[in-house]
């Protein structure tokens, strides 16, 4: 409703001229204004109704411009598992003069943390020299906490190698404060936390990988399924590496292009995931999900407006393939 000021009363034979102007201008006012508000609104596709997920937390953005697609408890700190090995990646990516062709040799540490933490592993063995290219492969595609540690113990700084694993996990806090991940910790390289200060949030999360997928050489890594590398062993020998991705999404939801599983007794099952259609990419997060690929088809559906999540079927892994 417009409102009009119609001023003063005016009163006599001059004033009514006048009076009577202003009041056809008024009138036309409020024609046109009714005309203005009677004409229906545009219609718009209705916007479909946002999924129900088994996360407790998830998230979805643009890969684009980061804006928010979707959210369910979208800042709560949670536990990570093995996704925290997307920082990894990301720090050694951004280290200055990176050589990806570095060598480095596998030390016997590696394989005994991992058989003393029965965590997931990429199977390198001691003596053997390996690329840091490979080791990315070898973290990200196995989840190999021997390969995440090579990594922390490659390029952090320090005489010894707790010192150099603990810089390591510095400059993955660092990273995560330069990128803005406020409610985001680290206190470990692979998720394998020590103190239970490894957490994030869906948000975060999200907004990690859209930062991390920025780099040619982590796309390139996390959307491969399988791949065969060759290692020189200590004798002089060649030694041939076969690994799977553990992220299931590949090869079962149409564009899916990563990111990263992860799996621990306090975080639960845990997908980090992107996908790409009509060449516009979006990237999620389920924390803490029963039906985390069911979770992921059904945010990636909601942000492309299809409805894959019906008839999708999960890519199986071959047998002694690791599982994360």
């Amino acid at each position: 409703m417009i409102t009009l000021d119609k001023g003063p009363r005016l009163r006599g034979a001059d004033a009514s001229a006048p009076a009577r102007r202003r009041r056809r201008r008024a009138a036309a006012v409020v024609v046109t204004a009714g005309a203005v508000l009677a004409v229906p609104a545009v219609a718009t596709p209705a916007q479909a109704a946002a999924p129900t997920v088994s996360a407790k937390g998830a998230f979805l953005l643009n890969q684009a411009d980061g804006s928010r697609i979707y959210g369910k408890y979208a800042d709560t700190k949670r536990q990570m598992a093995s996704t925290t090995k997307i920082m990894t990646v990301r720090v050694v990516l951004s280290q200055k003069n990176l050589d990806l062709d570095r060598k480095v040799t596998v030390q016997q540490a590696y394989r005994d943390y991992v058989a003393r933490e029965g965590a997931s592993t990429a199977d390198l063995k001691k003596g053997d020299k390996v690329t840091v290219r490979q080791l990315l492969y070898a973290t990200m595609l196995p989840s190999g906490c021997d390969a995440a540690y090579a990594l922390a113990d490659t390029f952090g700084s320090g005489t010894t190698r707790s010192a150099r694993v603990k810089s390591f996990i510095g400059k993955m806090n660092k990273k995560a404060g330069t990128l803005g991940l406020t409610n985001t910790r680290f206190d470990s390289f692979d998720g394998i936390s020590t103190t239970g200060n490894n957490y994030t949030t869906p948000r975060d999360l999200a907004k990690l990988a859209r930062s991390a997928m920025k780099y040619s050489t982590f796309r390139t890594v996390v959307k491969t399924r399988k791949t065969v590398r060759y290692a020189k062993t200590s004798t002089g020998g060649t030694r041939t590496y076969t690994w799977y991705n553990t992220n299931k999404l590949l090869g079962s939801y149409s564009g899916a292009v990563g990111i990263k599983t992860g799996t621990g007794t306090a975080a639960g099952p845990c997908l980090v995931f992107a996908a790409t259609r009509g060449g516009r990419t979006v990237v999620g997060v389920v924390l803490n999900g029963s039906n985390r690929y069911t979770d992921a088809a059904k945010l990636l559906d909601y942000g492309f407006g299809s409805s894959t999540a019906t008839t999708m079927k999960l890519r199986q892994l071959p047998a002694g393939a690791q599982q994360d």
